[in-house]
């Protein structure tokens, strides 16, 4: 199958999907599913299948490219359509081909790891040899693939003029879950359809990291709010800040010269992937230096939306866009920008049932209008009028000067962040007074709070 070896590249995909046409599916899953490692028939050692997440269950597949695999970049998330082969005779034609071509050093520099990691049996990681793959735009399928279409026009159109109501439901849904607060419940509405529309040199524009604090130190919420959010977005992962997490997880990947081939690491995320950071799991105890290189790692993943690859002899940085949300009982470790004080009007006797009573009580058909909601207002365009920007400007001007020593270049940059995402949460793609004046009294809001819990706490937050 192999018609072009020199033109071929292999890529490795972790969590493909469905294995269609297979010959031993059940198989294949029940192999998968043991975890990272799967035991080939020839009793070598077990075959690592570098999924990026722990506890990731397959099934795993090489997928053979042959044209124009250098428009494809890290973390692309790809649509393909080829051949599938589970055959295992073709795993030992191939290895064939290989000790024949050993005659000439030239042709053949493989060494025996990188030859076990990159041609494993074809009945453990099937191949798929790609007639076509293509880049997509989002990975919800309750939306069209591509948004220009005509078709899909009239689509966004119709589920445009209903947007009012679906934020509404959706506004209250999350207020109940955020323990009736409904300041806490706005602001995660805008977080969840933030995404970096632009970068300005290093510095990402449109990220918007939010610190939920004063979260219950209490497992049971914060993993029911990543529950929640699991069944809102298409992608998500939450992240558990233990010291034994931080110190024993491989966060960045890295360069494995003897195999040939990259690492996974955990940051090693789709675009636009919901990453939920449980700082509440946080204990006393030492970071070793692994610690504090994911902790920097996760810091520079939120301050630049990029990540370092590690290839030993030097790193590369490769932009990413990500969606961090960290919950935590005090002000977070990691930056953020946006910190939102958790203010619970409800404390339900069993926090346990009450979150589950949350999920079984919405619809399936409301929780699709939810899910289309939070991705298609990713995808808008969003731009502000020179007449308004005039407007905002001159506003920051007296608000600087009826408060010069609080009021500073952040919270312009994060007001406007603040309004640019209300404004898409209304379905509105540009900004208007209005808008602008909601968005200075959510902050207002936010600030008195954290200004308040200080004032009870007496240190900073």
């Amino acid at each position: 199958m192999d018609l072009h070896p020199s033109k071929q590249k292999e890529q490795h995909i972790g969590s493909g999907g469905d294995i269609h046409g297979c010959v031993e599916p059940k198989r294949l899953e029940t192999e998968a599913s043991a975890g990272h490692h799967l035991i080939s028939p020839n009793c070598s050692p077990p075959l690592d299948l570098n999924f990026p997440l722990p506890g990731e269950k397959g099934p795993a597949c090489l997928v053979k490219v042959y044209e124009s695999w250098d428009s494809f970049k890290v973390n692309d998330v790809l649509e393909v359509y080829g051949i599938l082969s589970v055959d295992p005779v073709l795993s030992i034609v191939n290895n064939e081909e290989r000790d024949s071509s050993a005659l000439d050093p030239m042709e053949c520099m493989d060494t025996a790891e990188e030859q076990r990691v990159h041609s494993p049996p074809a009945s453990l990681v099937p191949r798929i040899h790609v007639i076509l793959a293509q880049k997509l735009q989002h990975i919800n399928p309750l939306l069209p693939a591509c948004l220009n279409e005509e078709e899909s026009k009239t689509f966004v159109s119709n589920f445009m003029s209903e947007l009012s109501p679906v934020r509404a439901e959706l506004l209250g849904f999350l207020t109940h879950a955020l323990l009736g607060d409904s300041l806490a419940a706005e602001y995660l509405i805008l977080h969840l359809i933030s995404t970096v529309y632009a970068r300005r040199d290093v510095l990402p524009l449109g990220k918007f990291t939010v610190n939920l604090s004063g979260c219950p130190r209490n497992s049971i919420f914060t993993e029911h709010i990543y529950r929640i959010i699991q069944q809102l977005v298409p992608a998500s992962y939450r992240l558990q800040m233990t010291i034994e997490n931080m110190n024993h997880s491989r966060f960045i990947p890295h360069k494995d010269y003897a195999a040939n081939r990259l690492v996974s690491g955990v940051l090693q995320l789709a675009s636009n992937t919901s990453l939920v950071v449980d700082e509440t799991q946080l204990e006393q105890g030492q970071l070793d230096t692994t610690g504090v290189h994911n902790v920097t790692a996760l810091g520079n993943l939120i301050t630049w939306q990029k990540v370092d690859y590690d290839f030993s002899y030097h790193q590369m940085e490769f932009p990413c866009n990500i969606n961090v949300l960290i919950t935590s009982e005090g002000r977070s470790l990691l930056p953020s920008d946006c910190q939102v004080h958790l203010q619970p009007q409800i404390i339900p006797p069993n926090m346990e049932e009450y979150m589950n009573s949350l999920l079984t009580a919405v619809l399936p058909s409301v929780l699709n209008k939810f899910r289309i909601y939070l991705s298609l207002l990713r995808l808008l365009d969003y731009s502000i009028s020179d007449e308004v920007t005039k407007a905002v400007e001159e506003d920051f001007v007296e608000m600087r000067k009826n408060d010069p020593e609080s009021i500073t270049a952040d919270d312009l940059h994060r007001t406007l962040l603040v309004a640019r995402f209300l404004s898409l949460s209304a379905g509105q793609t540009t900004l208007s007074r209005e808008r602008w004046l909601r968005a200075k009294q959510l902050e207002a809001l936010r600030k008195a709070r954290l200004q308040q819990q200080k004032c009870v706490n007496g240190n900073e937050l």
